[in-house]
C-alpha cells in the first residue's frame, strides 16, 4: 500500500519525539545520519539499542518498553531487518506510539497490518530524512534532551 503524502506530512509536522530503533553510534551508518538530521531539525531522538548506553547526546535504551513512561513517543523509526520488525511494532503499539516508520529497505506486512488494525499510521520502505526534505517541513527549536540514566 503506497503511503499517503498528506499523512506523511501530518505525522512529520506533528511529531516531537522519535524513538530510533537500531540507532548506531557509528557516524557512517544510515541510522546515525538520519538521527543526526532529525536532531538538527528540532526533533528529540530517543535511541533504542541494547548495545549502547548513549549516542548523539541522548541516553540509549535497550527496548521501547525501557524508555521512561513520562517520555511521549510520537514515532518509532525502525532500522532493523524486516524479519525483526513484528516484535518491535507490537512493543511500540503496547507503548501507545503515534506512528510506525520503517526505513528504506525495511518492510513487514505483518507489522504493518498490526499497526493498521490498531489505527496507527504506518510507513514502510521510506527514509524519514528524505521525506522530511521532500515535504519541505521547517525545522523547529530543539527539544530537550533525555536525562542520563
Amino acid at each position: 500500500m503506497p503511503s499517503d503524502p498528506k499523512e506523511i506530512r501530518r505525522v512529520l509536522e506533528s511529531a516531537r519525539t522519535i524513538a530510533v530503533v537500531g540507532l548506531s553510534d557509528k557516524p557512517d551508518r544510515d541510522s546515525n545520519d538520519v538521527a543526526r538530521y532529525l536532531q538538527s531539525q528540532g526533533y528529540r531522538v530517543v535511541p533504542v539499542n541494547p548495545r549502547l548506553r548513549d549516542v548523539l547526546g541522548e541516553t540509549a535504551y535497550p527496548s521501547i518498553s525501557a524508555i521512561p513512561a513520562d517520555v511521549h513517543i510520537d514515532i518509532v523509526d525502525i532500522f532493523r531487518r524486516s524479519e525483526d520488525v513484528p516484535p518491535v511494532v507490537e512493543e511500540a503499539l503496547a507503548r501507545g506510539v503515534g506512528a510506525i516508520w520503517m526505513q528504506l529497505g525495511v518492510e513487514s506486512p505483518s507489522g504493518a497490518s498490526a499497526a493498521e488494525r490498531a489505527g496507527v499510521p504506518v510507513f514502510q520502505n521510506l527514509c524519514m530524512k528524505i521525506e522530511h526534505r521532500r515535504h519541505g517541513i521547517a525545522a523547529r527549536p530543539a527539544q530537550s534532551r533525555a536525562t542520563p540514566g
